[in-house]
């Protein structure tokens, strides 16, 4: 008997072992953080401002649970500008402290760039002491980047500063970039001739599909909802569960990454762009 229960235990731990090991390339090969090919860019003197929300909690205030910025959705951007040789500045729309995703941050769903940013104090402290938005002359910068989570869902797309910001910057053909629920920053942008920003480009961001498969309908905004509203051609890419899925669109000077998964080519293709300006 003490012989079996030994071999049982043996083969617990090694199932554990393996689970350990694998289950994060497992669910890369199956769509979560997908591989995706990188260039190098050489853009020093360049900078980049990447915007999260401010809103901690998903649901009641008093009781609800714990969110914010996807983890991944900020950290990947930030250091493909970093690495880009890009200054990065981090800002909300408040300023102070952006809360994450707590999971997010947590084996198996942290990426490689959410690991770099935990070790990384001056990435943390930046995201601790987030620029306030309304104080930005946004001008000054060559990318503006908004990160998602449901977070964003309760402030991105209903504050009038970052809707100010985003059509000045626009006007002035800075690149302009968004991934998941980020994408609802746009909202309450302008186009030069004082129509909504998204009214007739091509965009993507979180699927109502996949809003519906996570269970978190409760958000005031959903990104494919609130896009269509405004006359944008929502384009997505679908999978078994649409938080496998990734797309990514570009019209103009819009790049719009679809979830988590398309972080890295979004701002890829940012950075791509903005070299074949120099």
């Amino acid at each position: 008997m003490r012989k079996k229960l030994a071999v049982a235990a043996g083969i617990l731990a090694v199932s554990v072992a393996l689970i350990l090991v694998f289950l994060s390339p497992i669910l890369s090969v199956i769509g979560f953080h997908p591989h995706y090919e990188r260039q190098t860019f050489e853009l020093a003197g360049k900078r980049a401002l990447i915007i999260a929300t401010n809103h901690d909690t998903l649901g009641d205030p008093a009781d609800g649970v714990a969110t914010g910025v996807y983890g991944s959705e900020l950290t990947i951007a930030y250091y493909e500008f970093l690495d880009a040789g890009m200054a990065v500045d981090i800002a909300s729309v408040e300023g102070g402290v952006i809360p994450f995703e707590p999971i997010s941050l947590r084996w198996p769903l942290a990426s490689a760039a959410d690991y770099r940013y935990l070790d990384d104090a001056d990435a943390r402290d930046r995201t601790t002491n987030s620029l306030r938005i309304a104080d930005i002359d946004v001008t000054q910068y060559d990318i503006i980047f908004m990160a998602g989570g449901w977070g964003a869902a309760y402030d991105l797309g209903t504050s009038p500063e970052l809707g100010e910001q985003i059509t000045r910057a626009h006007a002035a053909d800075i690149l302009l970039g968004s991934v998941c629920h980020g994408v609802l920053g746009f909202l309450m942008a302008r186009d030069v001739d004082g129509s909504p920003l998204v009214e007739g480009r091509t965009m993507t961001g979180v699927t109502d599909k996949q809003v519906a498969e996570l269970g978190i309908g409760i958000t005031p905004q959903h990104p494919e909802r609130e896009l269509r509203a405004q006359g944008a051609n929502f384009v997505s890419a679908s999978a078994f569960r649409d938080f496998f899925a990734t797309y990514v669109a570009v019209d103009g000077n819009i790049v719009t990454g679809q979830n988590q998964n398309s972080s890295g080519e979004t701002a890829q293709r940012l950075l791509a762009l903005l070299a074949a300006k120099n």
